[in-house]
């Protein structure tokens, strides 16, 4: 089944609107009938498994051309809006891309070299106005790959994740079963769809029936809290800086009453307890689910139920629905409770491979298990605790220490917004600990850093006090919300 078939099976008919907002609105079954016809299009001229480049900030534009290029049979590149010009040149010739959906709004940004066909909003819109639907045959290899999401790789050369249309399927309908969403459910969206946690969003409510409020403002922040209200959203989606801002930045935010706001989800990496718990004293009846995924598993693979957020402190959860989950040892074997070891993950959501990379793929995923190059342990009841990245662990003098120890413990202080802890070369230890703090007000910075190292004294052994301390007074993240680590 062709992913597009798989989202509208119940919706390509309703004239409800499925994005709101106050810049663009459409409808499911208008939105079905243009992406057909882009989709039609795309068969007439370009034929079927070509990698088709995309590249818009979230808009009705994006969302049909991006399911389109689905159902078209071809393979959609969703790229960052703001991708340098050197990652954009690289990933074009690595795609072999001939053609490139790309907003009127981002012409003058990103150059294309005129060996790709440009659609931008002009010439989408004429598509729109004279294009006919074509037929598409029912018979369609669900495993074929549907798209590539380009991720930063550990050499600063991006690489590119292969999802198949069936990783979609699998990861859309599991997301729905673990949050009970239905026609009735609002998500409120600043998370960009190049990112596949923001795709999710919108695989998720297009195939129940639900609705989408775009709102690409994130650092407005009234505006999202009044969109939150006006189109009675009853969930919302982010990472662990925008709930960060919200929390420490907004001054009315704890204050708002939300009540249609039923549940709130974050992924994207790991937020402090210290967020968690100030969100949940102040809305205690909006249900918060930790969530943990990677780009490779299309988008998630464990929650964490909001009843166990309180007593599983720091759990990303168990697996979701039709995902397994286990710990093993550098040999493979499984650990026991408590021991530390790689997380490792099966199910119908993990990636076909990197594109091109096929030593790579070979490194990540074995016997059809997903290598996370996470650290975890599990504990007596089956939840799972992220302890590190295997490349963000720190040696001190030979004894191994997990940056989020020493950033729960500094973020404790009601005057740090962020913290993060690095390693820096020692000729002594090896490597020393430095942690860069943002705050927030403007406080004296010697005054602060003899509180935090206070702190750090009070909570942790000597040898995991951070030996540097740098402020900086902004929270520095990219266009997906993502905390960027210097």
């Amino acid at each position: 089944m062709n992913v597009f078939d798989y989202l509208f099976d119940s919706t390509q008919n309703l004239e409800k609107d499925f994005v709101l907002g106050p810049k663009e609105k459409i409808s499911f079954k208008k939105l079905h009938e243009e992406s057909l016809k882009i989709a039609s299009y795309l068969k007439e001229n370009i034929g079927r498994n070509e990698n088709i480049v995309l590249i818009s900030p979230n808009s009705v534009f994006f969302i049909t051309a991006y399911l389109g290029i689905l159902k078209s049979g071809n393979i959609c590149v969703p790229l960052n809006f703001s991708i340098e010009q050197d990652n954009l040149d690289i990933i074009l010739k690595t795609t072999d891309c001939k053609m490139v959906f790309m907003a009127s709004s981002l012409q003058s940004k990103q150059i294309l070299k005129n060996e790709e066909q440009l659609i931008n909003e002009d010439i989408f819109n004429h598509i729109l106005r004279n294009q006919e639907s074509v037929l598409f045959d029912s018979d369609f290899d669900k495993n074929s790959l549907a798209e590539i999401i380009f991720t930063s790789g550990s050499t600063g050369i991006p690489k590119g994740v292969m999802i198949s249309h069936q990783n979609i399927i699998s990861n859309t309908q599991s997301i729905i079963e673990y949050l009970d969403l239905t026609s009735k459910d609002v998500i409120g969206i600043v998370l960009p769809f190049f990112y596949c946690y923001g795709l999710s969003l919108l695989h998720t409510h297009l195939r129940v029936g639900g609705s989408i409020v775009l709102n690409n403002s994130f650092i407005f922040l009234g505006s999202v809290i009044n969109d939150l209200k006006k189109y009675k959203c009853t969930g919302f989606a982010g990472v662990p800086s925008h709930y960060q801002i919200l929390l420490k930045k907004s001054q009315n935010f704890k204050n708002t009453d939300f009540p249609d706001l039923r549940y709130v989800t974050q992924a994207g990496g790991k937020l402090h307890n210290v967020f968690i718990e100030e969100f949940v004293q102040a809305f205690p009846k909006i249900d918060f689910f930790v969530m943990y995924g990677q780009t490779e598993a299309t988008a998630r693979l464990s929650f964490l139920p909001p009843n166990m957020v309180s007593s599983k402190k720091g759990s990303i959860g168990k697996g979701i629905p039709g995902v397994t989950l286990k710990i093993v040892d550098k040999h493979g074997k499984e650990v026991g409770i408590g021991e530390e070891g790689e997380l490792m993950a099966k199910g119908d959501n993990i990636m076909l491979g990197y594109y091109k990379e096929p030593e790579e793929t070979k490194k990540t995923i074995k016997d059809g298990w997903l290598y996370t190059g996470d650290i975890a342990i599990e504990d007596e009841d089956g939840y799972l605790y992220l302890m590190a990245r295997k490349k963000e662990i720190i040696k001190v003098g030979g004894k191994r220490v997990s940056p989020k120890e020493i950033e729960e413990v500094i973020l404790s202080i009601p005057e740090v917004v962020d913290c993060t802890i690095t390693g820096i070369e020692d000729e002594l230890l090896g490597e020393a600990i430095k942690a860069i703090i943002v705050l927030n007000s403007t406080m004296d910075q010697q005054i602060m850093k003899e509180k935090i190292l206070t702190r750090c004294s009070e909570k942790l052994s000597l040898y995991k006090i951070p030996q540097l301390i740098e402020f900086e007074n902004n929270l520095s993240v990219n266009a997906a919300g993502k905390k960027i680590k210097k």
